[in-house]
């Protein structure tokens, strides 16, 4: 599933060609995906984008009269085309934009979901998420309260909306790795000074993955088709058996809340 690097790397990707055009009319070919899509999307027209926006895995095309949701799900991605290319199979969406562009959104296996926040309202899958990690919001301070009566293990707190949104699987073997911080540890035993340096290093590597364009595993690629190329950085995830980078001993390799889990029993403690 694309991860807060790879949402932020669409909404980077798709911004110059949405904001400041009018959105003219919305195809819909299948309108069946994770959730019907609403009428409220379908039926609009004419209106001018002002923003994409993100939030947490979620990006958010803002209209006057409110905004539309999309989750990539799975296996879901964005592209804009040019107005008149012909619609591929698995392409469920088009927002027919006054640059004679089209953004079309494609999901084969349709677990990602298109729909509507009117204005003055927050979207219940919105409602409760927590603080984005890029910005001043979330910082040692959040992440230490949000662990200290959690003795759950670090890294399913780490995954948790509620305490920092975004931060998916990939990403969290990441981060733990640098810290030097045990996966499996519960999140109320690990030292206030490794968390303080959990927190710095999320934004680290969160930032360091949308440079490079996101990590193309399987399904997501960026607007214009490309991969992106942070899978060539990780350094556990996706590497169980291995040597460690650091101590060359062997990966660890587990299921942690069903999410794959790799980490060095060396040196993470």
């Amino acid at each position: 599933m694309p991860e807060l690097p790879e949402v932020e790397v669409s909404r980077l990707g798709i911004s110059p060609h949405l904001e400041g055009q009018q959105l003219l009319r919305v195809v819909a070919r299948q309108r069946q995906l994770r959730w019907w899509i609403p009428d409220e999307v379908v039926q609009l027209s004419n209106q001018p984008i002002l923003a994409v926006q993100r939030r947490a895995k979620y990006l958010l095309i803002s209209l006057a009269s409110g905004d539309i949701i999309l989750h990539l799900g799975m296996s879901g991605h964005l592209k804009v085309v040019a107005s008149n290319t012909p619609a591929a199979k698995h392409d469920h969406l088009d927002l027919l934009l006054s640059n004679n562009k089209v953004l079309r959104l494609n999901d084969t296996r349709r677990f990602g979901a298109v729909l509507w926040q009117a204005k003055g309202e927050v979207h219940p899958l919105l409602a409760a998420l927590g603080p984005e990690p890029l910005t001043e919001d979330f910082s040692e301070h959040t992440l230490i309260d949000g662990c200290a009566k959690r003795s759950a293990a670090i890294k399913l707190v780490l995954m948790d909306n509620k305490v920092v949104v975004g931060v998916g699987n990939i990403y969290a073997n990441e981060a733990l790795f640098k810290a030097g911080i045990l996966p499996t540890a519960p999140a109320n035993s690990v030292p206030a000074a490794k968390l303080a340096l959990l927190s710095t290093v999320v934004k680290e590597t969160l930032a360091a993955a949308i440079v490079q364009g996101g990590t193309t595993l399987k399904d997501f690629s960026q607007a214009d088709g490309k991969p992106g190329y942070f899978k060539q950085q990780l350094l556990v995830y996706g590497r169980g058996g291995q040597p460690c980078l650091q101590c060359q001993q062997p990966l660890t390799e587990i299921k942690l809340g069903q999410r794959t889990t790799v980490y060095c029993d060396i040196c993470q403690r």
